[in-house]
């Protein structure tokens, strides 16, 4: 049984996190709950407003947290207030040195930028914002045709729904082309990753 971390912020893009949510979820569900401790995270533990609204109770403040065998970053207008929260920072270093998997979705990329971990990697982000992750990553290549990156252990999705597709690819990696398939069918997924 592995961690999968989230991380949550206020005016976080709902798709960024539930999309990836609801795939791991799906294939920890067909596989009887037995491959992953799914939990949500946030600075402390408030009710976060995600984007257009939504309400979302996290799991645990970082404080308390169980460090994170896979950590998904997602992004959103929320990503750039995160950038001036070292706190949030220095969690996410934590996590990523012990963690298998890092993934970002979205501007979330502009965090694992922010805290060091994409220097010498190819990234991509929300086409809008390639150049912003250039001056957070500058030396980083930033890739403008691509859906996600997977560099091994840190993965970079661009926006929104390329998460859902970076994190099929994942399953994929972690428990083969099967469970992969089954999830998608179980979810109707049609898409390609």
């Amino acid at each position: 049984m592995k961690n999968l971390a989230i991380l949550l912020f206020d005016d976080v893009e709902v798709l960024d996190f539930a999309g990836p949510f609801e795939i791991f979820s799906v294939t920890n569900e067909l596989n009887n709950y037995s491959l992953l401790n799914i939990y949500t995270v946030s600075k402390n533990k408030e009710p976060i407003i995600a984007r257009n609204g939504l309400s979302v109770n996290p799991d645990f403040a970082l404080s308390e947290a169980p460090l994170a065998d896979f950590l998904i970053i997602p992004g959103g207008y929320g990503a750039r207030a995160v950038l001036n929260q070292p706190d949030v920072i220095d969690w996410i270093k934590t996590n990523a040195k012990f963690a298998e998997k890092v993934m970002s979705i979205c501007t979330g990329s502009f965090l694992l930028g922010k805290a060091g971990l994409l220097g010498g990697l190819k990234a991509t982000t929300h086409y809008q914002v390639f150049d912003t992750l250039a001056e957070l990553a500058p030396d980083t290549e930033i890739v403008k045709n691509k859906r996600f990156i997977d560099n091994g252990k840190i993965l970079t999705s661009a926006g929104v729904t390329a998460g859902i597709e970076m994190s099929f690819h994942v399953v994929e990696i972690l428990y083969g082309k099967i469970v992969a398939a089954k999830t998608a069918e179980y979810i109707e997924y049609h898409g390609s990753y």
